[in-house]
């Protein structure tokens, strides 16, 4: 082999040599750090609970990189009412819990199989929640914030630029359901706060819930207590005033938050977000102005019940629906004094039974009411032959003259014709109370009877799987008792009644049909109520019919007739002088 030759055959050996080693060690090297870059990038976005910050001076050599990374982190407070879990990232209550009560779900489970479940409602946490403030210059505290503890107190603080600061400091005291709370601020302009808290279901029935979620606020001068449940923009509260609290209220559990120092002023703000599809059942949004420096409020975490919202004494209660006028003063004076009295002094701890002892309270107090309507029936029904010979006879001739032959009849015979409603005047309060009382009584939430699991909600002994419009995906056996009882009763009732018309008949009885679908997802315990009512109804009408002679009624009707007609009543000459003046109208009339 030439020199030349050996020279090219050792330098092609040298360069293969050299590709093989620098391929093996430098090439392999390469792609082991891009897999390690590639994994720990990987690694930080699946950590969303990561956030790296970075910093960069530059010099005339060279730019030098630090960075330091901040972890989310949990922070507890808690007592033996609730537990509130922090996070420092934005410095905002991540979970609120309220102790000692059950979700539906882990409710039914511990009746299925008699297991201890998790007896803890979270009344909200930050999945679809949010707490932030902003200000001018661009200032927000969707950031991480320092942290400080102090036994029974924690404080987030986050520094910005020229010793301007903003700082919560959460504080909670034993055996309470309200948090301290208190937002601190230096050199922050036109602060804003917006808290926004989505409402998971936490009952059997979501449109009950969703019913009864919404805002109450009390205003701070006037001390009224005012509501908004759908709006899907920001809206100012009704009256324009100033607020002294502010409640996320849910079916039976609430948020209140307080002013302790400034009210909220009158530029505060409500949004209520309602989707169908969403797991929640509505996301309310606070929108208020702060002061700058520092904001005191005290925070009710817990339950809707109304003798331990009423204790507060800052009119706390009303955030419960029980009705306006008379038949909110119906529940609050009458409705709940009675039941409230019969849990606690009658050792029984079935509710079921101790609504059917309100009942019964209920129909004996209304009892000389319900006998004067039945009498008043009775005599009416006795003199039902008259009063249909003086209608035939005024069929075609004088309908106005008929009527008032009547009315001189019912005169003479001792016989009032609105008799009949005077216990309705009495029961209608009552019944549009009970209405009220029953889906918002923290006593009744979760209390079963019969096959009924939940008394607050509605009863189900069947499941159909499917949805039937207006009626529901179940049947209410409950709804179909006081459904049919209400028929039988408007049968007995139709028998009494003279004088009424073929439609408003059939009208009677297409009610109670109609509100079949309508008490079929109510709570059972109205339905079960009513039901009772009834039936008590019925017992009473069996003995009057034993006690009232129909023949000893129409003798002393014969007898009120030869007495000195009575001196008119105001109603009775007030309903006469507008026959007269109707008979003149018509004369008139036919004249033309």
């Amino acid at each position: 082999m030439k020199q030349n030759d050996k020279s090219s055959f050792t330098g092609l050996i040298l360069m293969a040599a050299i590709l093989i080693i620098f391929n093996v060690f430098v090439f392999n090297n390469a792609e082991e750090i891009s897999e390690n870059e590639n994994t720990e990038t990987i690694h930080n976005s699946e950590n969303s609970n990561t956030v790296t910050e970075t910093t960069i001076s530059n010099s005339t050599e060279e730019s030098i990189e630090t960075t330091e990374t901040l972890v989310e982190q949990d922070y507890i407070l808690e007592n033996d009412k609730i537990k509130l879990i922090f996070s420092n990232k934005k410095g905002e209550i991540k979970s609120a819990i309220v102790k000692g009560f059950y979700t539906y779900d882990e409710y039914r489970k511990n009746l299925d199989d008699n297991s201890y479940q998790s007896k803890d409602v979270e009344i909200f946490n930050n999945k679809n929640s949010d707490f932030t403030i902003t200000a001018d210059r661009g200032i927000s505290t969707n950031e991480f914030f320092s942290v400080s503890e102090n036994n029974n107190s924690i404080t987030f603080r986050k520094d910005y630029e020229n010793n301007t600061f903003i700082e919560y400091t959460y504080t909670l005291e034993d055996n309470t359901n309200f948090a301290d709370f208190t937002i601190n601020s230096e050199g922050i302009n036109n602060p804003e706060l917006v808290w926004t808290i989505a409402t998971p279901q936490t009952e059997k029935s979501k449109d009950n819930q969703k019913e009864y979620t919404g805002f109450y606020y009390q205003e701070s001068y006037s001390k009224d207590v005012d509501y908004t449940w759908d709006n899907d923009e920001f809206e100012v509260n009704a009256f324009n005033t100033e607020l002294s609290w502010i409640a996320f209220k849910q079916q039976f559990f609430s948020t209140i938050i307080t002013s302790k120092t400034n009210n909220f002023n009158n530029n505060t703000e409500f949004q209520i977000n309602v989707n169908e599809e969403d797991e929640y059942i509505k996301t309310l949004s606070l929108r208020t102005e702060l002061e700058e420096g520092e904001n005191n409020y005290s925070i009710y975490f817990g339950d809707n019940d109304y003798n331990k919202l009423k204790s507060y004494n800052t009119e706390l209660e009303n955030i419960i629906p029980l009705g306006w006028g008379i038949f909110g003063w119906v529940n609050r004076v009458i409705i709940i004094n009675i039941f409230d009295f019969l849990q606690n002094t009658s050792g029984i701890s079935s509710f079921g039974l101790i609504i059917l002892l309100l009942t019964l309270i209920i129909k004996i107090s209304l009892a000389p009411f319900t006998y004067k309507s039945y009498l008043s029936q009775a005599k009416m029904k006795v003199l039902k032959p008259e009063i249909d010979k003086i209608t035939e006879k005024h069929k075609e001739k004088d309908p106005m003259k008929s009527q008032k032959e009547t009315m001189g009849l019912y005169r003479k015979a001792g016989v009032n014709p609105m008799g009949g409603c005077l216990p309705m005047l009495f029961q209608f309060p009552i019944l549009i109370a009970m209405f009220r009382f029953f889906p918002a009584s923290m006593d009744l939430r979760q209390n079963a009877f019969l096959w009924a699991d939940d008394l607050s909600a509605f009863d189900s002994v069947y499941d159909l799987g499917f949805n039937i419009p207006m009626y529901g995906d179940h049947i209410s056996l409950f709804t179909l008792l006081m459904t049919v009882s209400t028929l039988i009763y408007t049968h007995m009732n139709s028998q009494m009644t003279t004088n009424q018309m073929p439609g408003m008949k059939w009208m009677m009885y297409l009610m109670p049909i109609m509100f079949l679908g309508f008490f079929n997802n109510y709570a059972s315990a109205l339905s079960y109520y009513y039901f009772l009512a009834n039936v008590f109804t019925f017992s009473q009408m069996y003995f009057m019919r034993k006690f009232v002679d129909d023949n000893a009624l129409l003798a002393q009707i014969e007898a009120n007739k030869k007495k000195p007609a009575k001196k008119k009543s105001k109603f009775q000459k007030k309903l006469e002088e507008m026959q007269k003046n109707q008979e003149k109208n018509i004369k008139n009339k036919k004249k033309k």
